[in-house]
């Protein structure tokens, strides 16, 4: 659904789903030399998987395919000048009318008259790129990633002759970062695929595949083979330039020799006059999309005013001031060959869909979430059925429906089962009123076990690149049925090495040498192939050794990253261990003020509330699930168990740790050497509260450009306000 931060259930588990198969298949191609897709099949998977991440990049974590190349990452990780912000989606006119409605209404409090100035632009389908050039001269090219550390392709990027390596012309900035979209064009792809197949070899999907690909070559000179081609959309960071505009911006592009996409087309008048034409806007290129010089996937809008934009700001994931439309969804039809259910890392059951292989909008999809009971009901779909499948935003596959017409007596109705498929144990609603079953064997349930595993390697946490889905499963389980009597769904089954979660840490390099040397007996199903294509027979080969007897080397990896988590902060460990509601940012508050995991476990089991309370950001939802944790017997011995392997239990104390204990500090406007985070992570290191309103009981706002309402608010207070030296200098503890 647009505009919705948290991702929805389907398209977590359509990502956990795609990591699972794209890590399997590069580890088949590049550590054991026995690929089961082609290139092309493969293409189709990791776009899937990078469009999921450049949609939603707070998912994203360290184990996904996308963060490294072939079997080991070969790009180095940069972090861009100013965060990549993913857009807003709408996919219809209503929702197009409620964003115009919205961002009118904002614009009239900011006293902007009725010929506001819009920009209305083709969404290129292709690979998001990051340029910096200092003093005119390219510095460094990195993909999107995260949105705020990418990848390093800085020489491959120079091969692509759209793209200056020195810019012309005058008032050059000092310092200028531009986002745009790499593509192969529409007729070059053709004639690429064209000669690839000429050439015996495996031609790309499509022009999005074969332009992300050519951008992760290894080699520099076969990216320079590829017709790669470059159109400007935006800006990061710029010093030495006054910019006022998105289309100023743009002009001036074009006259530093940056490529600016031609379709581009500006326009004035109020929200509502605008709103008219960028509907017909859509309604022409959408006629036309296929005769472009590169494919597109929708229309994104702009308010073309750099000032406006500051003002209107941005959620923590998209900017206010600009929407992509997408375009309706391509439909197709499928077998139902089964619904399954899944155990997520809490416990929750949700009913998945098994289908034929089909290929829709750019990918072959053979699974698709059902989210719980009631949607199978209403969905009305009936294992066996033909369906109607598409991608939801373009993206996500979502089953919308059975095709009544062809359904066979031979259909049946899906139950979903009264005990968790994992355990055993009797499924439920943990409220009144929650729809979701789940399984209340937090303990010992081997799929939620699994599911903390691979929590506790993710970015967020422990970041163990080595520790992934796949990983995690075959540590924590057995091999299940064979899966060609289960429509070809590869399904753990039985304990595995790990046990619990508490055994983690004795797989590192000094940890128990019994423990890791039962890895080698870790078995798995693969699908034999003749020639590429499947067989149906299936054989069990191991996984986390190779055939003769040794550590492969994602295993040593992995002994030697467990090795390295060890020194990771507090707030990292307590971000792993899995403590409901807790992610990254409620960690780094809760680590920052207790200091060490004996203060929060001292305050927790005495059920000291108010203490928790006192913590920025941290509620009631929050404390209690931190308090609730650490009741729990068997979780506190997690905790013993890795603190005994020799995990950080305590931070490092800070020189000014206390410097700003008792300050109350509101961060508003843009500064130049802070990011808002940055900023509140100084306030807090030093011991100070950062909250996000100006009130009585602020001491100090500090005011970078266009601090809007709450400096006036902070002025009326009398609170006292600081500029960025000021800022710097109270950190510092000149003041």
């Amino acid at each position: 659904m647009s505009g919705v931060n948290t991702p929805a259930p389907e398209l977590l588990a359509r990502y956990d789903d795609l990591k699972d198969q794209v890590r399997h298949h590069r580890r088949a191609y590049y550590v054991e030399d026995a690929p089961e897709i082609s290139d092309a099949d493969f293409d189709v998977l990791f776009r899937e998987l990078e469009d999921i991440e450049a949609l939603h990049p707070q998912i994203v974590t360290a184990d996904s395919p996308t963060q490294e190349v072939g079997g080991n990452a070969v790009f180095s990780p940069v972090q861009h000048l100013t965060q990549m912000y993913s857009l807003e989606d709408v996919f219809s006119f209503s929702e197009l009318e409620e964003w115009f409605a919205r961002v009118g209404g904002g614009l009239a409090q900011l006293g902007a008259g009725d010929d506001v100035g819009w920009l209305a632009e083709v969404k290129i389908d292709g690979l998001a790129i990051n340029l910096v050039y200092r003093n005119g001269v390219l510095f460094r090219a990195a993909t999107r990633g995260d949105g705020t550390i990418g990848e390093d392709v800085t020489r491959n990027v120079m091969t692509i002759k759209e793209i200056p390596t020195r810019l012309t012309g005058d008032n050059i900035p000092e310092e200028l970062e531009v986002r745009g979209e790499v593509f192969m064009p529409a007729k070059d792809f053709e004639d690429f695929n064209e000669a690839r197949v000429e050439a015996g070899e495996v031609p790309f999907a499509n022009p999005r595949n074969a332009a992300a690909g050519s951008l992760r070559q290894k080699n520099a000179a076969e990216t320079a083979k590829r017709p790669l081609a470059m159109f400007v959309h935006g800006l990061g960071t710029v010093t030495g330039t006054t910019i006022t505009s998105q289309h100023q911006a743009y002009d001036l592009m074009q006259q530093w020799g940056l490529p600016i996409s031609p379709y581009t087309k500006l326009l004035n008048g109020t929200s509502a006059d605008v709103a008219e034409q960028v509907g017909e806007y859509i309604a022409d290129y959408g006629g036309r999309r296929h005769e472009l010089v590169h494919g597109i996937d929708g229309i994104v809008v702009k308010v073309d005013h750099v000032s406006y934009q500051r003002q209107l700001g941005y959620t923590s994931r998209t900017p206010r001031w600009a929407v992509a439309y997408k375009y309706p969804p391509e439909e197709v039809h499928t077998k139902l060959l089964d619904i399954l259910v899944n155990i997520g890392r809490t416990g929750r059951a949700t009913p998945y869909a098994v289908m034929e292989p089909v290929f829709v909008d750019g990918s072959t999809v053979s699974m698709a979430t059902l989210h719980n009971q009631d949607v199978v009901k209403a969905k009305n779909v009936k294992i066996g059925d033909t369906v109607v499948l598409r991608k939801a935003g373009d993206i996500i596959p979502e089953i919308v429906g059975p095709v009544l017409p062809l359904r066979g007596d031979d259909v049946t109705d899906f139950v979903m089962p009264a005990q968790c498929p994992a355990c055993g144990t009797e499924l439920r609603s943990m409220k009144e009123g929650d729809v979701d079953l789940r399984c209340p064997n937090a303990q010992s349930c081997p799929a939620q076990l699994t599911g903390r595993i691979e929590h506790a390697g993710s970015r967020g946490a422990f970041d163990i690149e080595a520790l992934g889905e796949e990983a995690a499963t075959w540590l924590t389980n057995g091999p299940g049925p064979n899966p060609a009597e289960n429509s070809g769904v590869v399904e753990p089954g039985g304990p595995g090495v790990l046990t619990s979660d508490a055994q983690l840490f004795q797989l590192a390099d000094t940890g128990d040498e019994e423990l890791k040397a039962r890895l080698a007996d870790v078995v798995v199903w693969r699908q034999q192939r003749a020639k590429g294509e499947p067989t149906g027979v299936w054989e069990q080969v191991p996984y986390f050794y190779s055939r003769s007897g040794t550590p492969t080397a994602n295993t040593i990896r992995l002994f030697e990253e467990l090795e390295k988590a060890k020194t990771q902060p507090l707030w990292r460990v307590l971000v792993a261990l899995s403590i409901r509601h807790v992610g990254p940012t409620a960690a780094r508050a809760l680590a920052a003020s207790f200091g060490s995991m004996d203060a929060l476990r001292e305050a927790a089991l005495q059920q000291d509330y108010e203490r928790f309370t006192y913590v920025d950001g941290v509620g009631e939802v929050i404390a209690t699930a931190v308090m609730e944790f650490f009741a729990t017997d068997w979780r506190l011995a997690i905790i013993d168990a890795w603190a005994q392997a020799g995990v950080t239990m305590a931070d490092e104390v800070e020189e000014h740790s206390t410097l700003l204990e008792g300050v109350t500090i509101v961060v508003t406007g843009t500064l130049e050497e802070y990011t808002r985070d940055s900023a509140k992570e100084a306030i807090l290191s030093r011991g100070g509260k950062s909250t996000g309103s100006v009130s009585k009981n602020t001491d100090y706002l500090v005011a970078g450009d266009n601090a809007g309402s709450k400096l006036t608010r902070a002025e009326e207070l009398g609170v006292t306000v600081l500029d960025e030296q000021g800022f710097t200098d109270l950190l510092a503890g000149a003041r």
